[in-house]
């Protein structure tokens, strides 16, 4: 998935269980169409950020209300954003996303097409059915939801070329200048050029990419 020629890339780097991510993804829907329409086609890579590393210990209280808070704020911000507050009550919160994050790289490596379905599924469950995404069951029953056959995925999912290849996204996110989420960097060779995130207009998203690509 990484590009490493002269080509014109677009990366979008993001985490499954990031809350800004969540309310980003109808513009980035949005702009992703747009760009499907680019001559010629602006390719576009997405990048798996890794906001929070395995862990098995509860959210502590401070973050876990930093979180629910930031959920507040982003209903405010961006319209029709939507997520259940049942979750800080029915689940034991863990501050570890790279399980969601591995679970989107095995479905890359089993079925391609279905990367963006995975993600949805695992956002879905997290912001609107309260279920924790942290957990190796939860991110099964998104596999089956789309249709991904459970046993494989899991061997996938739990498999050393999983998380040795999401380990290795990670580092090249951050090596081209992702460490927040969403991000957009558009490269084309050593050039790199950041896109600045608008949650509520794809409009400006996409006058700042025509922008960049006139610059590289």
């Amino acid at each position: 998935m990484l590009n490493t020629t002269d080509e014109l890339v677009l990366y979008y780097g993001h985490d499954p269980m990031c809350s800004f991510c969540w309310a980003f993804r109808p513009t980035w829907t949005e702009i992703k169409l747009a760009l499907a329409k680019h001559t010629p086609p602006l390719k576009i890579i997405s990048l798996l950020g890794g906001l929070a590393p395995d862990s098995d210990e509860p959210m502590p209280d401070a973050i876990r209300q930093k979180v629910s808070d930031a959920w507040h704020y982003i209903e405010k911000r961006i319209p029709g954003t939507q997520f259940n507050f049942d979750f800080w009550t029915t689940q034991q919160p863990r501050r570890s996303t790279y399980p969601a994050c591995r679970a989107v790289y095995a479905t890359r490596m089993l079925a391609p097409e279905r990367e963006d379905d995975m993600t949805m599924a695992i956002q879905q469950a997290y912001y609107l059915n309260a279920q924790n995404p942290s957990n190796d069951d939860t991110l099964i029953q998104c596999a089956k939801s789309i249709s991904l056959d459970e046993t494989l995925f899991t061997d996938t999912y739990l498999g050393s070329q999983c998380s040795d290849g999401f380990i290795q996204e990670m580092q090249f996110a951050r090596s081209i200048g992702i460490s927040s989420f969403p991000s957009l960097v558009l490269a084309r060779g050593n050039q790199r050029f950041n896109i600045p995130i608008d949650y509520n207009s794809a409009a400006n998203v996409l006058e700042r990419i025509k922008q960049a690509v006139e610059l590289v």
